[in-house]
């Protein structure tokens, strides 16, 4: 009867440990995600706001709107850079959370 009890206990113990690996192992892998995701929405906005300013670039019909434009877009361009990299620190702190919640 103790040698089932052990083997029971031994065989939690082990589930309890692939537990915790797969979570490490999950844990790991989230801070290169965040990462890529983050890089992701850098490039989209980037693009994005380039495009924009072709479209405006090809509308204006003199050079001074077009150098309105491009001051405008680059504005732009950069405010969606800011909030990317905003959103990359939000990521990273969410990653973090989740490493030390799981530690």
């Amino acid at each position: 009867m103790n040698d089932k009890r052990i083997e029971q206990v031994l065989d939690i113990e082990k589930q309890a440990q692939e537990i915790i690996d797969a979570a490490q192992r999950e844990a790991e892998q989230l801070p290169a995600r965040a990462e890529q995701e983050s890089q992701a929405i850098v490039s989209q906005a980037r693009a994005e706001a380039e495009a924009e300013a072709r479209k405006l670039i090809e509308a204006a019909e003199t050079g001074d709107q077009s150098k309105e434009i491009m001051a405008s877009m680059a504005k732009s361009s950069s405010e969606a850079e800011a909030k990317a990299k905003a959103n990359l620190d939000k990521a990273v702190a969410y990653v973090l959370e989740r490493v030390v919640g799981k530690a």
